[in-house]
């Protein structure tokens, strides 16, 4: 669209479904650069990326070509799709319906880019259930307790 010039930055966080902890670090970065094809392909700029075996988290420069729900569709969509065609896991791979999406201002790129990349050693101190928590009320989003990700068994 001319003459439309945006500045966008939003993070997004999901989970696989169930909460299981299945991603491998032996293919994380592959299902990594594939999600950063599909972001691309779709029109956006990743910034960053990275998670924990049980959830990920992006952070995009969002183009105003797409609703932000559309988007988050194709990445878990076709990711799950890749995951199950290469047989990364047993079983039936899928994503946890939902996602957290938070957007940010530019001179807070650097701090986020720095908090996703330090995933793994952040969740040794904090599990995922309390980190998206902490986000909810941190950007004063409401939410239904019965929505929010159960612990697995």
């Amino acid at each position: 669209m001319a003459n439309t010039y945006t500045k966008l930055y939003i993070h997004i966080v999901f989970a696989v479904q169930n909460r299981i902890s299945v991603i491998k670090d032996s293919w994380k970065d592959e299902l990594y650069k594939y999600i950063t094809g599909i972001t691309q392909n779709n029109g956006h700029k990743l910034l960053a990326i990275n998670g924990a075996k049980d959830h990920v988290h992006i952070l995009i420069g969002m183009k105003p070509v797409q609703a932000l729900s559309e988007l988050v569709k194709h990445i878990k969509g076709d990711s799950s799709r890749w995951i199950n065609e290469k047989h990364l896991v047993s079983g039936k791979f899928s994503w946890q319906a939902g996602f957290g999406a938070f957007s940010h201002s530019a001179s807070q790129i650097d701090n986020v880019v720095k908090y996703i990349m330090n995933q793994e050693e952040h969740h040794k101190q904090k599990s995922f259930k309390e980190e998206y928590l902490a986000f909810l009320k941190k950007f004063n989003v409401d939410y239904d307790e019965r929505y929010i990700f159960n612990d697995v068994d």
